[in-house]
């Protein structure tokens, strides 16, 4: 609820009074670390809940997948439940269309009659209610506790994914895992004792993130072949 509600400030600010989209969400950015910080003082070091994974009899018995896949927390699952949805939604339904053809050219669809403000609006906010979604499983399933700025910076990633799924939702689920991989290998290279400075292997995940963008922007053609026209344009309709 809080990502919507942060998501339709920003649409607000961004899509009605057409302020500058980066400078927007890195002031809001700013305003959720301090908010939260002064919000969450009292949760600091109490520890939290955590939602239990999901045991299906016999099938999760199975050696490493049935663990794997099927023993998994349900933010896991709703994860794969979303992307699909999503899928199902851009590339198949009549609403999906008219959104991806307001990303090619605002204008034109303006032009159709089409209310580009309204399906912008509910785009935003359905973005920011995913990404509420995604910080809550890091203080309800990755670590069952809150502390400030947990996220760490991680959720800077998901913009580095949507270039590197060159806007194709399956793609965005296949990177996201890849770049967990990462994430989740230098935690146990530092558990194995490997000897390698702990705050290289924690730079990792981000040294990954700038190698992918740096090999997709050699390739303009393919950076440009998926990528909405209109993105980060702002529209105002009497102009």
């Amino acid at each position: 609820i809080v990502g919507a509600l942060f998501s339709l400030l920003f649409a607000v600010m961004t899509l009605s009074l057409a302020t500058n989209q980066v400078a927007t969400g890195l002031s809001l950015t700013l305003l959720g670390l301090g908010l939260s910080g002064m919000i969450g003082t009292s949760f600091v070091g109490q520890p939290g809940v955590r939602l239990p994974n999901l045991d299906i009899p016999v099938i999760s018995s199975i050696p490493v997948v049935g663990r794997l896949i099927f023993g998994q927390d349900p933010v896991f699952y709703i994860s794969i439940a979303l992307t699909a949805a999503v899928m199902w939604f851009l590339f198949r339904t009549r609403t999906g269309l008219t959104l991806r053809s307001i990303g090619d050219s605002h204008t034109s669809a303006h032009a159709l009659g089409i209310k580009v403000i309204r399906y912008r609006y509910l785009a935003v906010i359905f973005g920011g209610a995913c990404a509420g979604l995604a910080g809550g499983h890091l203080s309800l399933v990755y670590t069952p506790q809150w502390v400030e700025n947990m996220s760490a910076g991680r959720g800077w990633i998901a913009l580095a994914l949507v270039v590197f799924a060159s806007w194709r939702p399956w793609r965005v689920l296949a990177g996201a895992y890849i770049f967990g991989a990462v994430w989740i290998g230098q935690l146990h290279a530092q558990a194995f004792g490997i000897p390698v400075p702990s705050q290289f292997l924690s730079s990792l995940p981000y040294l990954a993130t700038i190698a992918v963008l740096v090999l997709i922007s050699r390739n303009k053609r393919l950076t440009m072949m998926n990528t909405p026209a209109s993105l980060g344009q702002p529209f105002v309709p009497d102009r």
